[in-house]
Parts: structure tokens; C-alpha cells; sequence
């Protein structure tokens, strides 16, 4: 295989991005209906009905999602979520893969519309921008193989949001102006504040400052640097692919980022042309039907829409590294006519960095005095459970509680409705949780607490074998009880 080829390069991009648009779709397809459902925290039907009462018709265009025309039951939503694993495993077979591709982008922004604030991570933004792409790299016909002519713009596309991604997760950072990422110190602090801290990062937060200081700095070199061998030779493109596949793999050992890890592993891909993956994986072109040729319109209109998002693409970067707040007025016009498609984003992650870790304790009680909590799966808790990996799926409520802990709950507008269906004993939403402490009837009162969570220290955890300690802080929200 000569270099310089993508075919084996899109044959094997395509392949890992159907695996992380299933795991996407089967983890939400778990926790859907108690997050959106008719009786989950925000039920998706009363979302798209204030939206048309206050949009009229132009709702659907700025909430594009078919549930507009499918309505928006638990039925519908798990219709949703489980054809979308059916759709990845279409394309991981590689039947009509540039149909499929399409298919899966506009059903994952169909959820992430209803989805409301539970969606809204930049995973989320990020694998609709990867998947809109993946359409204009995908090829055409019902069982292409490894189809020849590999579109080169949409792999310079692909390049492109990964250099947006890595780069502007290590400007934001600077530009922050926090000094705990200038002095070199904000891992200090990273392995116990991140939102769903493991095991693992009990041991590193014990390691010597040194190595904090250490690893912070590889980040940052990582971060800024690396990202320019996205743009540079064939030798230059593997060193940059090997370090920043391994960046993603130290932050997936040390947190809980759902498929974040995974899917900007395989946004790394397209770094590597056909010569280097044949070498390491064989040539895989016995795969069904033989290989095509794209037809004349898709060598015209592909290249000339990979222009056009790569270009507004750039402009997303603009105000990060050049700190302006107002865009020249025909690129802001035109970002602010494809906002609602959620795929051409801005990206950064960790801007600044948390120095504690507040957590909502959700207690019950049937007369007011004995109180029962509400175990959480995956976020803290009872300080002697052990903090677990639970990625690629993404637990997105335990998610949320992190936010709302450091928000308040003034500014945690779907927190009261997380406490009318504790109160209701919805099950939807009782089943996102690791226990019902009230299986028989829900409580009569309600009541969140508020506590400041860290590791704890060796001789700590070696005394009473908890992996925290936390501090009572108070009420996080007024108490609730029979109205």
C-alpha cells in the first residue's frame, strides 16, 4: 500500500466510530425515560410543548429532532436509543455505510435535543461534529468494501477537529488565567474533584508534587504542541497520533469520561495512512463486495462541503485564541444559522480547575426525625465505597449532581424536578439510582445535604478503610415535605 492513501484509513475510522455510536446510544438507552420520559426529571413532551408555544413554527428548526413527528414516549425514546445501536451495527458491517452514517448523526441529535441539559456535554457536541463528518468521508453504495478515492478533504477535516479539540483544551486552560494550571499544580487537585473519580486516582493523588508538576507539564506539551504534527509529514503525524492516543488513555485511568476517551482515540485515526495500518492490522479488502470508485458528485460536492464546515470550524476557534467576543459579522451569521445542528463547536476542556469537591446527599424520611439517604451508582457517597470505573457508559444524572453541587441550587433549575419524582416514587427515575431506600411507599419528607468530599489520606484509608472523608456543610436546598 502506497502512503499517502486513506482507504484502509476510512475502512477502519468508520468501523471504531460505529463501536463508540453504540456504546453512545446503549447507555442512554438505559437511562433515558428517567431522564426525559413522561415520568422522568424533565419529560422530553413538555420540553418540545413550551418550545412551540414560545417558538410557533420555527420551533423545529431550532430544536431540530424527529421526535417533532414521533412524539416523545418511553416507547419512542428507547425506539431511539436501541435503533441506534441497530443503526451502529449496520455501519460496523459496513452496509450502506454513507446512508447509515447520516442516519445515526441526525438520530443522536435528535436525542441531544430532548436530551435538554442531560446531553449537553461537549462528548455529545463533539461525536455529533465527528459524525457529520463521517458522512462526507463515508462511501456511497449498499456493500462498498474498501471503496478507492477516499475523500482527502474530509480526512483534513477529521485532522482538523481533532487539532481544534486537543489545542484549544490546552488554551483555554492559559487563558483561564488560573493559576493552578500556570504554577503547574492543578493535578493536585484533579484526580479527587473530577466529576467520578476512581480507584486509581486515590493513588495518584498520593503521589509526590513532583510528579504532579511532572505530569502537567507533558499535558500542556501534549496540548499545545503536539497538535501541530496533526499538519505535518507522514513521520511527524504517527509520533503526534502515538502521544496523543496516550494522553487519552492516562486520563481515562485516572476518571470516569463516558465514551469521551474512546471516541477522540479514534479521531486519531485518520493521522495514519493505509501503509502504516496495513502493516499493523493486514489488508482487510476481502471484505464484502469489491472495491468502488466515488461517482463525479461526490468527488464535486464533497470536497466543497468539507470546505465549508472547515471553515466554520476555524471560526469557532477564533475567540479561544484570540480572545475576541464578537466574530466579523458574515462567519457569526453564519455559526448562528447552523447552531441548531450542534455539529461545528468549540471545545475546551477543564478551563478552570476545582479545589473542592462538594456533594448532594439525598436523604428520606417518613416522619421527619429518621433519615434514610439515596445511594448514588457512581458518584460519592458512603465515604467507605470504593470509587469505581464505570466508562464508556456515562451515568449522566450522577454526572449532573457533581454541576449541581457546584452551581447551588438556585442556579440548578432541574433539581426541584428530581425531588417531586423522588417524592411521586417515580420509577424511571428510582431506577438511575443504586437503591430505593423506600420500596414499599416514597417518603413523606425530603430533604439534600450538603458535604465537602476528599480522599482520604493512606493511614486513613489503612484505619477504617474508607476511600473519603467528608465535612457536613449544610442544607443544599430547602427541606421538603408534605404540601
Amino acid at each position: 500500500m502506497a502512503a499517502g492513501r486513506f482507504d484502509l484509513t476510512r475502512w477502519l475510522f468508520l468501523r471504531l466510530l460505529a463501536v463508540v455510536y453504540a456504546i453512545a446510544f446503549a447507555s442512554l438507552g438505559v437511562q433515558i425515560t428517567g431522564l426525559v420520559g413522561p415520568q422522568g426529571i424533565l419529560p422530553a413532551g413538555n420540553y418540545l410543548a413550551l418550545a412551540q408555544e414560545r417558538l410557533g413554527d420555527a420551533a423545529p428548526w431550532h430544536l431540530p429532532t424527529l421526535c417533532w413527528w414521533t412524539g416523545a414516549s418511553d416507547a419512542t425514546l428507547r425506539v431511539l436509543c436501541w435503533g441506534g445501536v441497530a443503526l451502529a451495527t449496520v455501519l460496523f458491517v459496513n452496509v450502506a455505510p454513507l446512508a447509515t452514517c447520516a442516519l445515526l448523526w441526525a438520530t443522536y441529535l435528535s436525542l441531544t435535543v430532548v436530551g435538554q441539559v442531560f446531553l449537553g456535554f461537549q462528548w455529545d457536541a463533539l461525536l455529533l461534529e465527528t459524525g457529520l463528518v463521517a458522512c462526507l468521508l463515508a462511501p456511497a453504495g449498499i456493500r462498498p468494501g474498501v471503496a478507492t478515492g477516499t475523500s482527502r478533504s474530509a480526512v483534513w477535516l477529521l485532522r482538523l477537529l481533532l487539532f481544534k479539540l486537543s489545542f484549544l483544551s490546552g488554551v483555554v486552560k492559559l487563558r483561564s488565567g488560573d493559576p493552578a494550571w500556570w504554577d503547574l499544580t492543578a493535578l493536585q487537585y484533579h484526580y479527587w474533584t473530577t466529576c467520578l473519580p476512581v480507584w486509581v486516582g486515590w493513588y495518584a493523588q498520593h503521589l509526590p508534587t513532583i510528579v504532579h508538576r511532572a505530569a502537567a507539564a507533558v499535558m500542556f506539551s501534549i496540548e499545545l504542541v503536539v497538535p501541530f504534527g496533526i499538519l505535518g509529514p507522514r513521520r511527524v503525524r504517527q509520533a503526534a497520533c502515538i502521544l496523543l492516543v496516550a494522553l487519552q488513555v492516562g486520563i481515562a485511568a485516572t476518571g470516569n469520561y463516558g465514551f469521551f476517551n474512546l471516541l477522540t482515540v479514534v479521531l486519531c485515526i485518520p493521522l495514519l495512512d493505509d501503509r502504516t495500518l496495513g502493516r499493523a492490522y493486514g489488508s482487510p479488502h476481502d471484505d464484502a463486495g469489491p472495491a468502488r470508485r466515488r461517482g463525479r458528485l461526490g468527488v464535486a460536492v464533497r470536497p466543497a462541503l468539507a470546505s465549508a464546515i472547515g471553515l466554520l470550524s476555524l471560526g469557532t476557534m477564533v475567540p479561544s485564541i484570540a480572545g475576541l467576543e464578537r466574530l466579523p459579522g458574515p462567519l457569526r451569521d453564519a455559526l448562528a444559522a447552523v447552531r441548531p445542528l450542534r455539529s461545528v463547536n468549540a471545545y475546551g476542556l477543564f478551563a478552570t480547575m476545582t479545589k473542592e469537591r462538594p456533594e448532594i446527599v439525598l436523604e428520606g424520611s417518613v416522619d421527619g426525625r429518621t433519615w434514610r439517604p439515596y445511594e448514588f451508582r457512581w458518584k460519592p457517597g458512603d465515604p467507605r465505597r470504593r470509587p469505581d470505573f464505570v466508562q464508556p457508559h456515562m451515568p449522566r444524572l450522577d454526572w449532573q449532581m457533581w454541576f449541581a453541587a457546584l452551581q447551588g441550587f438556585e442556579r440548578t433549575y432541574w433539581f426541584p424536578a428530581l425531588l417531586d419524582r423522588l417524592a411521586e416514587g417515580r420509577a424511571p427515575v428510582l431506577a438511575l439510582l443504586a437503591s430505593n431506600p423506600f420500596p414499599d411507599e416514597p417518603p413523606r419528607y425530603l430533604r439534600a445535604r450538603l458535604f465537602t468530599y476528599r480522599f482520604s489520606s493512606p493511614d486513613t484509608r489503612a484505619a477504617t478503610g474508607a476511600w473519603w472523608v467528608r465535612r457536613d456543610q449544610g442544607l443544599y436546598a430547602p427541606r421538603q415535605g408534605p404540601s
